[in-house]
């Protein structure tokens, strides 16, 4: 598996969404994707109490640790590489974190509009490149 070319919505390089704790499909901190990326782990978004209850609700408990799997469990103000579909669905709902277009891949943007991403649009002061 390697990952597409790393470019972020607005068309520059792809800035890290989170290291603490370690997001993307990868596990390399970004939001990179590939072809096996079934969800299409694209939008770095900055979890929120709401989301997190919301994409619990919905079937994905991304709050509750699993160390089985060493994974943590997300708590509030987490960056985390979410998945496109579930985001779109989360906006729709009125419940969507906020985003870091800087760090969300392109591929995103086959299942987001841009408006809908700027509209939760977050600053992203210190990202650094991928």
């Amino acid at each position: 598996m390697k990952p597409e070319e790393s470019v972020n919505v607005l068309g520059g390089k792809l800035k890290i969404c989170g290291t603490d704790p370690v997001t993307g499909f990868f596990r390399d901190g970004s939001c990179n994707t590939c072809s096996a990326d079934q969800g299409s782990h694209t939008v770095c978004a900055v979890m929120t109490a709401e989301f997190l209850a919301y994409s619990k609700y919905v079937g994905n408990d991304l709050s509750t640790p699993r160390p089985e799997f060493g994974f943590a469990g997300l708590k509030d103000g987490d960056p985390w590489c979410l998945c496109a579909g579930r985001f779109l669905q989360a906006a729709e709902e009125g419940c969507a974190p906020q985003v870091h277009l800087e760090a969300t891949h392109r591929r995103a943007l086959d299942i987001i509009p841009l408006q809908i991403l700027e509209a939760y649009s977050v600053a992203t002061k210190g990202d650094r490149e991928v």
